[in-house]
């Protein structure tokens, strides 16, 4: 037999899916993950209050909803937490902060920690600064006790809200405290005192006579809040 008729041996196909298959390409990693860490799931900051959410023809809650819904289409396995990010009414700032240090994001925190204590020099009349359990009078820390700031928090979280006394009672006192529970009229030397620090400002904390207490924000009245519990409303 001549070589003239001798032909290459040609590669047969083999159909067998075992034999076939294309090794699995590794998932990018993600550069914000440090060496000898995992990714185990990602947070998501939606900035939007229920007023704008109300304008766009939905709810916060359907929102929140969609994106549970989106999240278990797409990865089944998939588990899903919401927190809503609480801040008093009136708070400035763009919507997506205010969420970010509500909900203690580390990134927005640092930056805040960073920002120069020149800031609070620089404030006059009052900043009542809940991420540090301060309050400042004209530039100077006011020497409030730690329950008297808790009474003031509470009104000011509540902003343009009447609180009666019993409300207070119930919610800053309870059997844990070294103190006895006081009566409804204890809460009256409370604010008392709280007014006499608070000095040529004490009227930000109004008598709403025959029920109880109200914050009334002025113009020379700033509120700072990085962290506020947010259980999980959905």
């Amino acid at each position: 037999m001549s070589l003239a008729h001798i032909h290459p041996t040609r590669p047969t196909h083999v159909n067998r899916p075992e034999l076939n298959l294309v090794p699995p390409v590794a998932a990018p990693r993600i550069r914000a993950v440090p060496t000898g860490t995992e990714a185990r799931g990602f947070v998501l900051y939606v900035g939007i209050d229920e007023a704008k959410a109300a304008a766009a023809g939905t709810s916060l809650n359907r929102i929140v909803e969609a994106l549970k819904a989106l999240a278990a289409e797409i990865a089944p396995s998939a588990e899903t937490y919401a927190a809503v990010a609480l801040a008093p009414e009136g708070a400035g700032g763009r919507d997506v902060d205010v969420v970010r240090l509500a909900l203690q994001d580390p990134a927005a925190l640092a930056q805040r920690r960073a920002e120069p204590e020149e800031l609070d020099r620089a404030q006059s009349g009052v900043v009542v600064d809940i991420s540090r359990k301060r309050v400042i009078l004209d530039n100077e820390t006011a020497a409030l006790t730690y329950k008297e700031f808790e009474l003031l928090q509470y009104l000011v979280l509540r902003e343009g809200r009447t609180i009666d006394r019993a409300e207070i009672v119930s919610s800053l006192w309870n059997s844990a405290d070294e103190e006895d529970t006081p009566n409804e009229r204890t809460i009256d030397v409370h604010v008392r005192r709280l007014r006499s620090k608070l000095g040529r400002y004490e009227d930000i904390v109004r008598t709403v006579r025959g029920v109880g207490y109200r914050f009334d924000r002025h113009a020379d009245v700033a509120i700072r809040q990085s962290t506020t519990p947010s259980p999980d409303l959905f």
